[in-house]
């Protein structure tokens, strides 16, 4: 193995991704919009202070995200995503469901650009994808500041 491999990625993403890759073109599609339906909604305190919520305005709808520590030393994730943005909110709802909870390290060693492998480029336009690694970076960026804290 060379030291050049990408880190493995957290065993819930890892399955989404095998799922994503392995299914038929239509099915991918259905699934991301499945995703954005799971998405859960902002809880009440992020509701009523919209300003803890750090934009990503790299991506073309608008993006909120906001991380925070539980007690067992995970990062729960939240997102606020339009219902009118279905592909990004399908892909707050994967990162949502594979990575809350998991460690600091767990989300920082994901690979920048994973969702390449999802076959995923048939379906998205070239400049959403650009905005899922974004939306990947600033959470990194947000995990690394709180891990701090």
């Amino acid at each position: 193995m060379s030291d050049s491999a990408p880190a493995p990625l957290p065993e819930k993403l890892q399955s989404i991704v095998s799922m994503f890759r392995s299914a038929p073109k239509a099915l991918r599609l259905q699934a991301l919009l499945e995703y954005s339906k799971k998405l859960p909604g902002l809880p009440e305190k992020y509701v009523e202070h919209p300003e803890f919520l750090q934009p990503v305005p790299e991506c073309t709808s608008p993006f909120f995200l906001v991380t925070e520590r539980d007690d067992a030393g995970g990062v729960n994730l939240y997102f606020k995503v339009p219902e009118e943005a279905p592909t990004v909110r399908g892909y707050a709802g994967i990162l949502h469901e594979a990575l809350s909870g998991a460690t600091p390290d767990e989300i920082l060693s994901v690979p920048d650009q994973f969702y390449m492998d999802m076959g995923l480029t048939e379906l998205i336009t070239p400049m959403r994808l650009r905005g899922m690694g974004a939306i990947l970076m600033r959470l990194k960026n947000d995990v690394r500041e709180h891990a701090q804290a």
